[in-house]
C-alpha cells in the first residue's frame, strides 16, 4: 500500500501539504475529502435557476476553518475518519501507519523521502527559525486571516444576514497587526523567512494568507515587501500547481448558490456566531 493523503483543498494545512507533496514530486494517491458534501449542505439549484454548475468532481462547499476541519460523511470522508482518531483533515496514511496535524505530516514527508535541505534545513540555527515561524504562526496569523472567510462568506451563509461591517474591521485591525509583525520579525529583507531559499515556513504562512484573498481582502495590496515574497513563493513552488491548489478558495464566493439545510443552519449558525465573540 502507497502513501495515501486525505485533504480538502478549501483547508489551508490541506494545500500546504499538497503543494509541499507535488512540489517534490512525492508519490502519493489524493483522497478527496469534502467537508461539507452536498448531502450535508442540502441542494444546489437546479439546472437552469441561472447559478453555474460544478464540473463534474468538483465542489460547492468549504470548510468552518477554525473547526478542526472535522470530518463528516461518507466515502474519502469516511475514510479520512477512520486514519485520523481526531477525525480531521489533513490526514496520512502510509501503509499501516497512520498520522494527523499538517506540520507533524509535513515534517513526516521531508524526512521520508529525504526533500532538499532548504524546507526542513539541518542546520540547527535555520531549523529553529522554521521552528519559531511555526509557533508563532498559530496564535496570530492563523488566529485572524480565516475569520475573514467566516465574515464575509459562511456566516451570511449560514445565518442569512450580513455582520456589521464593523466586525470585519476589527478583525482585519488584528490582521493587519499581524502582518507587520510578519514583515518586521520575520520576513525583514530576506527574500524568504529564513533566508534566500523557501521553507516550510513560508508555505504554511502563504496558504493562510491566501483565505482572506478569496473572499475579497486582498492584503498584499499596498503592502509591496509582502506581494514581492508572495510572488517568490509561487514562483518557487510553480505558479501553475499553486494556482491549482487555490482554484477553490479563490472561488468560495460561489458557496452563495448553495441552499443550506435548515437544521444544519440552526445547528451552526449560533457556533458560528460564537466563535467571533
Amino acid at each position: 500500500m502507497g502513501l495515501e493523503l486525505y485533504l480538502d483543498l478549501l483547508s489551508q494545512p490541506c494545500r500546504s501539504i499538497y503543494i509541499f507533496a507535488r512540489s517534490n514530486n512525492i508519490p502519493f494517491e489524493f483522497k478527496h475529502v469534502e467537508l461539507f458534501k452536498d448531502s450535508v449542505l442540502g441542494k444546489k439549484p437546479a439546472a437552469g435557476s441561472g447559478a453555474e454548475q460544478p464540473r463534474a468532481g468538483e465542489r460547492r462547499c468549504g470548510e468552518v476553518p477554525s473547526l478542526g476541519c472535522a470530518v463528516p460523511g461518507p466515502s474519502n470522508s469516511e475514510g479520512a475518519g477512520k486514519v485520523s482518531l481526531l477525525k480531521k483533515v489533513p490526514a496520512l496514511k502510509d501503509g499501516d501507519f497512520t498520522l494527523a496535524e499538517c506540520t507533524a505530516i509535513l515534517l513526516y514527508l521531508s524526512r521520508k523521502y529525504n526533500t532538499p535541505d532548504h524546507w526542513y534545513p539541518s542546520d540547527i540555527q535555520k531549523r529553529a527559525q522554521v521552528d519559531e515561524y511555526l509557533s508563532w504562526h498559530h496564535a496570530n496569523i492563523r488566529a485572524n486571516a480565516p475569520k475573514t472567510m467566516w465574515i464575509k462568506v459562511l456566516i451570511p451563509l449560514f445565518t442569512g444576514q450580513p455582520l456589521p461591517s464593523e466586525k470585519l474591521q476589527e478583525v482585519m485591525e488584528g490582521l493587519s497587526t499581524s502582518l507587520k509583525q510578519f514583515e518586521e520579525r520575520f520576513l525583514q529583507d530576506k527574500a524568504f523567512i529564513i533566508g534566500s531559499e523557501i521553507s516550510l515556513a513560508d508555505l504554511v504562512a502563504i496558504v493562510e494568507l491566501m483565505q482572506p484573498v478569496g473572499v475579497g481582502c486582498d492584503i498584499f495590496e499596498d503592502r509591496p515587501r509582502l506581494m514581492e515574497w508572495r510572488r517568490r513563493v509561487e514562483d518557487a513552488v510553480g505558479k501553475e500547481l499553486f494556482f491549482q491548489a487555490h482554484e477553490m478558495i479563490l472561488n468560495i464566493k460561489e458557496l452563495s448558490n448553495i441552499q443550506v439545510d435548515p437544521q444544519l443552519k440552526e445547528h451552526l449558525a449560533p457556533v458560528l456566531m460564537k466563535m467571533l465573540k
